[in-house]
């Protein structure tokens, strides 16, 4: 029996010492943002108290040489629980342009970024090849970039003089490649089977008949990146993209000074758009709404209060306006958004004109739509979502 009991408290000590030891372990478990670098082809995980991601990487002894690229940047601030971070090791590049050769060290990883870096301008019709080097001994282990340049002429088409660049071999396969239909009273300074030499000038005009060239703006083509790590508010453009320009000729049927027709004879793109991408938070602090809420009240930066509620619905009908043609998306998060990335919301259009873009706790929204709530809640939102049933409609 002594022994039975000495056994028991024996039990009931150890047992203590396990749970004391077992709390104190919980509270010193680390805490901090749980950082995944993708570097290498490793990955490493760790959790970090940093408040930047530089300093993040130095807590962890990850080097880094003044050619590498970290995306996000090091200098990003550390405001999400998570984040995800790549490095791009710089390694060496050759860089042939025609007889010219650059050796460089560089963490890029397109032809653009590289030939940016390197102070080449790469035009939009000359051909770029990416390679693994071959000899190690002499350039090391990395890419060779190969430029084939387009060749540079003057074209004078139809009274409009331009500098185009061609990788066509003839003038007739430059007239082709540049969608320039000359028909039975087209006409070409030089024959069609003539070779295309830099600097070489080439006119282009019909007989018999007037012809006239205008140009046309080409719209920014636009690129939306959703960032997980970013507050729901955050909206930034991260890449300004530039339009294009298109050049349109048209034969004109002219009589007694009034025009009768008018035909399309030639369209070519003298100047390609460039790509705008815009990054676009979805870090929801709990401030935001969410399908378990349902309903919340939101203050915006003008100290407007907002009841918003959320609906699912086929936006197709509501979309029709707006130059949206009837389209719109789901975010990652279950908001529907439109080509632009607002939010879609219902509203009163006596204080919310159709098409006129509000705040919201999810981010900057654009009305397309109302509904009966506004008459108990003329300031309400009703945030259009995949939430009730997440069919991507």
């Amino acid at each position: 029996m002594v022994w039975r009991l000495i056994s028991t408290f024996v039990l009931v000590v150890v047992s203590a010492i396990v749970i004391g030891l077992g709390d104190s372990a919980l509270a010193q478990a680390p805490t901090g943002r749980l950082i995944s670098v993708y570097d290498r082809g490793t990955t490493r995980i760790f959790m970090s108290k940093a408040k930047t991601v530089g300093e993040a990487l130095a807590a962890e002894h990850i080097a880094l040489d003044k050619r590498d690229t970290v995306e996000p940047s090091v200098n990003d601030e550390l405001i999400a629980s998570s984040y995800s971070i790549n490095i791009y090791r710089a390694r060496p590049v050759v860089v042939v342009d025609g007889n010219i050769r650059i050796k460089t060290v560089s963490p890029y990883q397109t032809a653009a970024q590289i030939a940016k870096d390197v102070g080449i301008t790469i035009y939009d019709e000359d051909i770029t090849t990416l390679k693994p080097l071959t000899n190690f001994l002499t350039d090391g282990a990395g890419l060779q970039l190969t430029i084939l340049r387009a060749k540079p002429i003057t074209l004078d088409l139809y009274g409009k003089q331009t500098e185009i660049r061609t990788q066509a071999k003839t003038v007739g396969g430059m007239l082709t490649e540049k969608n320039i239909i000359l028909g039975d009273k087209g006409r070409v300074s030089v024959p069609q089977n003539t070779p295309i030499s830099p600097g070489m000038a080439v006119r282009v005009w019909r007989e018999g008949i007037q012809t006239v060239s205008i140009d046309q703006a080409m719209p920014i083509p636009s690129r939306i990146v959703y960032d997980n790590d970013r507050p729901i508010g955050y909206r930034a453009t991260q890449t300004a993209g530039t339009p294009g320009v298109r050049s349109i000729t048209y034969q004109l049927n002219i009589k007694d000074g009034v025009e009768l027709s008018r035909v399309e004879i030639a369209n070519i793109i003298t100047r390609n758009p460039t790509e705008q991408i815009e990054v676009i938070g979805l870090y929801n602090d709990g401030s935001g709404l969410t399908k378990n809420k349902g309903a919340q009240y939101f203050t915006d930066s003008k100290g407007v209060s907002h009841r918003e509620t959320y609906y699912d619905l086929n936006m197709s009908t509501a979309m029709q306006s707006c130059g949206q043609g009837g389209h719109y998306n789901v975010r990652p998060d279950g908001a529907k958004v439109d080509g632009q990335g607002y939010i879609i919301v219902a509203a009163d259009y006596a204080i919310y004109p159709k098409c006129s873009i509000v705040e919201t706790s999810l981010g900057l929204a654009k009305v397309y739509d109302t509904g009966g709530f506004v008459a108990r809640f003329p300031y309400g939102f009703d945030l259009a979502t995949d939430w009730s049933t997440p069919d991507g409609v």
